[in-house]
């Protein structure tokens, strides 16, 4: 099946009609707690992070107040999150910068962002986008799994697949369509056991197109 422009189109809304209302499943209230949750999503379910930002952030939700801990101590409030040792270095180390250079403030623009210990193209993509309104597309495991998929964004890196998702994404559309991407892989294309009997996508999609004969015997 070739993905044509017209395909893309159609996939594009499908997802937007299906994830519309879908935001961001991580818990925040403030730029900083948004920061500290992506940080911790590396390699770490949504689910688990919200679980362990419910438990420190009554206690530390500002730089000066995370920063106050030693790193044993921040490795310990984290420890039951993937890769907690580098987590809680970087964590303090930003907490550090936010303080000394910017006021305690989570910096808005990508550069100043990607500046911070433990933060690059992803996080600061989706810190814009999410606190900000500024257009750009993040691309996590989900993100990359379902654009090779569909056809909508085909590469080997997330760099390549991210310049043609900006190719082939209205600009406009680029933070919303990050969102319908993420949710489709989570509930739908997800990575071993795709659904694909039940997705909205599956006449335009090339993987689920060749499934269709062996669904229906």
């Amino acid at each position: 099946m070739r993905v044509t422009k017209a395909i893309r189109e159609e996939q594009l809304a499908i997802l937007e009609a299906t994830y519309k209302d879908r935001k961001t499943a991580l818990h925040y209230n403030s730029p900083f707690e948004l920061l500290v949750a992506v940080v911790l999503s590396a390699q770490c379910t949504d689910e688990r992070v919200n679980k362990i930002t419910a438990r420190i952030f009554p206690r530390l939700n500002t730089p000066a107040k995370m920063g106050r801990l030693t790193q044993a101590e921040l490795e310990e409030e984290i420890r039951d999150c993937g890769l907690f040792r580098s987590k809680a270095q970087h964590l303090l180390a930003t907490c550090t910068r936010l303080l000394e250079e910017y006021h305690g403030e989570v910096p808005r623009t990508k550069k100043e962002l990607m500046t911070l210990p433990g933060v690059g193209q992803k996080t600061a993509n989706v810190l814009v986008s999410v606190l900000y309104d500024e257009p750009a597309i993040a691309v996590d495991t989900h993100v990359f799994r379902v654009a090779n998929r569909l056809g909508l964004a085909r590469g080997k890196d997330v760099t390549i697949v991210e310049r043609k998702l900006e190719r082939n994404i209205p600009r406009e559309k680029w933070s919303q369509a990050h969102h319908w991407l993420i949710w489709h892989g989570r509930l739908i294309c997800k990575a071993r056991r795709p659904l694909c009997a039940s997705c909205p996508l599956r006449h335009v999609c090339p993987i689920g197109v060749r499934q269709e004969p062996a669904d229906s015997v």
